[in-house]
């Protein structure tokens, strides 16, 4: 990447300390150009990627004053990561971080691709991710390793890695993220930024793809601050003909709830691990010091959890993702001339292909029917509580090397593996329930504590509005990793 000139109107670490919000006012009251702004940002990009890498490609077409989109939403002018997984953005590279897929480019914007262009941002670049957005880290043989901000060698957690290093280390102030089973608050919670999953069918996967695996995953975003995440949450809410959800909307724009839920929520907490691996007392200790925050606040404050069983559940999970897994790969192995193989995927990625051939349409049957059980058996315990409150992640940052798609094992021995530190996100994709992890605490280690924060499908409301009481009570504003561009 060749450097670029830092505009004098808009120094680097004022561009690097200042949220999309705060980004979008100054350029919507004509104090910064567009250009400006876009400028800082490949500034940026350029001083912290050659040591975080979590950019695989930056857009020069960007550094122009004019949008594409020429949209006039919230985040006008507002430099913005699209992650490596997903066809979004029309005429762009789309790799799925994998040698199989190199040189593929978006044909058609997506519904969701269309909602972020109206928001106004201005796409900068793409972001790292592990192959095919399946493991904890954003580590590739394509691009090599993403570096946590906070501890260099160490792993983003995955899979939106690349674009959760990129927002806290300075690079972006916001950045595309998707989950299907922990990607989005993962990263958020190990990097230490906000994340937000939303419901089942908040934003639209059409026109072209399915809402994918029964609605589990859904696109989002990875930011620093509440007033960002309310503000693009609001920009994505909307359905598009067609949508095969219907989902319940708030009775007032998501910003309103920025001061508070607006009523006394009833929370259930809980620390105590879903499967046999260990929570880290640390982490433990900050969900626990959250409770008694939160009781402070007034809500009603208990010690309670869905009673469910994680392995069982991942083994259904293991069906029903994977299910004509082998063809999906053959499809983009024929658009590429490429085939599928250990030169062209990764060792992970190759045994799933493998075991992918082996289900049958019975397996994927079965594995929603007692994913159902699972879901209403966890429904039930919200007819009693508003909030679920948690750990993200019952571990810290990991080095790198550790979770990844170039490990050789069984898929199943591969998910309990990576499902270890992740043991309390997936159940949320099941349930097509709203989570949130926020960066509330900081370990021993030096490295941040996400503490997770859900609600009954449909009701991201009380997830704002909670996080901004959080955001005040318990901020995270101001912590910067060692891996920031002002630093390096």
């Amino acid at each position: 990447m060749t450097a670029v000139q830092i505009p004098a109107s808009l120094s680097l670490a004022e561009y690097a300390g200042l949220d999309a919000t705060a980004l979008a006012a100054l350029i919507a009251k004509g104090e910064v150009s567009i250009a400006e702004v876009a400028a800082s940002a490949h500034a940026a990009i350029a001083r912290a990627n050659p040591t975080v890498k979590a950019v695989v490609e930056v857009y020069p077409d960007s550094l122009s004053n004019r949008l594409p989109n020429r949209a006039e939403g919230p985040f006008k002018g507002v430099p913005f990561l699209i992650k490596d997984v997903g066809e979004h953005f029309a005429g762009h590279k789309l790799e799925n971080c994998s040698r199989l897929c190199q040189g593929f480019v978006v044909a058609a914007d997506s519904n969701f691709g269309m909602l972020v262009k109206a928001s106004g941002i201005n796409l900068v670049g793409r972001s790292a991710t592990p192959e095919f957005s399946m493991a904890l880290c954003a580590d590739t043989l394509l691009y090599g390793a993403t570096s946590n901000p906070w501890k260099a060698g160490y792993s983003t957690s995955g899979s939106s890695g690349g674009a959760a290093a990129a927002v806290v280390s300075g690079m972006v102030p916001i950045a595309h993220a998707s989950d299907l089973g922990g990607s989005t608050r993962g990263p958020a919670a190990w990097c230490g930024g906000v994340g937000l999953h939303p419901s089942r069918g908040r934003v639209s996967s059409g026109p072209a793809r399915d809402e994918s695996r029964l609605g589990m995953s859904q696109s989002s975003v990875i930011t620093r601050t509440m007033r960002d995440t309310a503000a693009m949450l609001q920009a994505l809410s909307h359905p598009f003909p067609g949508d095969p959800f219907i989902i319940r909307q708030a009775e007032r724009p998501y910003a309103d709830y920025l001061n508070g839920p607006g009523r006394r929520l009833r929370i259930g907490w809980s620390a105590d691990p879903m499967m046999d691996a260990p929570v880290d007392p640390e982490i433990a200790a900050t969900v626990q010091a959250t409770a008694e925050v939160l009781s402070e606040l007034g809500h009603i404050v208990e010690k309670s959890a869905p009673d469910f069983d994680l392995v069982a559940m991942d083994r259904m999970l293991t069906a029903l993702w994977f299910f004509q897994f082998d063809r999906y790969l053959d499809a983009l192995g024929e658009r590429s001339g490429r085939k599928v193989g250990a030169a062209t995927v990764e060792a992970a990625t190759l045994r799933f292909y493998d075991y992918a051939k082996s289900l049958t349409p019975e397996d994927y049957l079965q594995a929603t029917e007692q994913l159902n059980g699972f879901r209403r058996k966890i429904g039930q315990w919200f007819d009693r509580y508003d909030i679920w409150l948690s750990p993200t992640c019952a571990q810290v940052a990991k080095p790198n090397g550790i979770y990844g798609m170039n490990i050789d094992v069984p898929p199943l021995q591969f998910l309990q593996h990576e499902q270890a530190p992740c043991q309390f996100m997936t159940w949320a994709n099941v349930c097509g329930a709203p989570a949130i992890s926020l960066p509330l605490g900081m370990h021993s280690t030096d490295l941040p504590i996400g503490i997770q924060l859900s609600a009954r499908p449909g009701h991201e409301e009380h997830l704002i509005g909670l996080g901004a009481e959080l955001e005040l009570a318990m901020p995270w504003a101001g912590r910067t990793p060692p891996l920031h561009v002002t630093r390096l």
